[in-house]
């Protein structure tokens, strides 16, 4: 039977546990486990770096092997690896941009 005058507990008092905190601290332990494990593309062995960001979180980068720059991506072509700027990389609307310009200038003209 439930009492009137018993108000229990207030929740404040009481350990909790919520989905997204443990979620979180399971990220963050990855991260570090991932950073200091051995991560080896096409040969290279790859350094990986770290960033703040601006809500106290932290972003994880690749180091490119030639310019030991932060990258979000890198890439594995004729036996080399490296990030897109290093490997002269083009996207395929950079490649017929050109083409397609130089195309109208001679027909212009």
């Amino acid at each position: 039977m439930i009492n009137p005058y018993d108000l229990g507990e207030i929740v404040e008092s009481v350990q909790n546990v919520s989905i997204n905190s443990l979620v979180r601290k399971a990220k963050e332990e990855f991260k570090l486990q991932f950073i200091k494990s051995h991560l080896e593309l096409g040969g290279k062995q790859i350094l990986i770096d770290t960033s703040k960001t601006r809500f106290g979180g932290s972003r994880l980068w690749f180091l490119c092997p030639v310019c030991n720059k932060r990258k979000g991506v890198l890439y594995i072509g004729n036996m080399k690896v490296g990030c897109r700027v290093c490997l002269n990389l083009k996207y395929r609307r950079q490649r017929y941009k050109g083409m397609i310009e130089s195309n109208l200038q001679t027909a212009f003209h």
